[in-house]
């Protein structure tokens, strides 16, 4: 099958660049959503994007990819419509995206109750906890404050 292009993130959500990518573009069909589920590096990070946001930084040191990999991946995952990406200044943070159909909320709970056996998921929940305790790559996300004016 011959690779499609579609536009993604590349860990900066505020800049979509053409590149190429392995999944169809954003149609978030059921054939995009299993070719995401396809490879296990994909598979690694949805699974430790269900406890929740993180950026492509953490995401990457965790399932040891360099950091251009994981945005591949994250294209990919973004292309099936399966996770969303927020920027906050200079940081890209990534999640689950809310599942729009049935077969999107099964593959969720498919991922949170069939896998827990797998070895690589049990590493990556390993090394996700002992990230948490060290100093994680990107300032933990938080909401937008306004700063106050300085007086004169």
């Amino acid at each position: 099958m011959a690779k499609k292009q579609s536009e993604c993130c590349d860990g900066d959500c505020g800049t979509a660049t053409m590149r190429q990518a392995t999944c169809p573009p954003g149609d978030a069909g059921v054939d995009a959503m299993f070719k995401a589920f396809s490879d296990v590096t994909r598979l690694r990070i949805l699974h430790l994007l269900l406890a929740g946001e993180m950026c492509v930084g953490d995401l990457a040191t965790i399932v040891e990819a360099t950091q251009p990999r994981a945005s591949q991946h994250l294209a990919c995952l973004r292309a099936a419509g399966l996770v969303t990406c927020r920027r906050e200044g200079l940081w890209s943070y990534y999640s689950l995206a809310r599942p729009t159909t049935t077969f999107h909320k099964k593959l969720l709970e498919c991922l949170r109750h069939c896998f827990s056996e797998v070895p690589e998921l049990q590493a990556d929940d390993r090394r996700a906890a002992k990230l948490a305790k060290a100093a994680p790559c990107c300032p933990p996300a938080s909401p937008r404050r306004r700063t106050p004016k300085a007086s004169r």
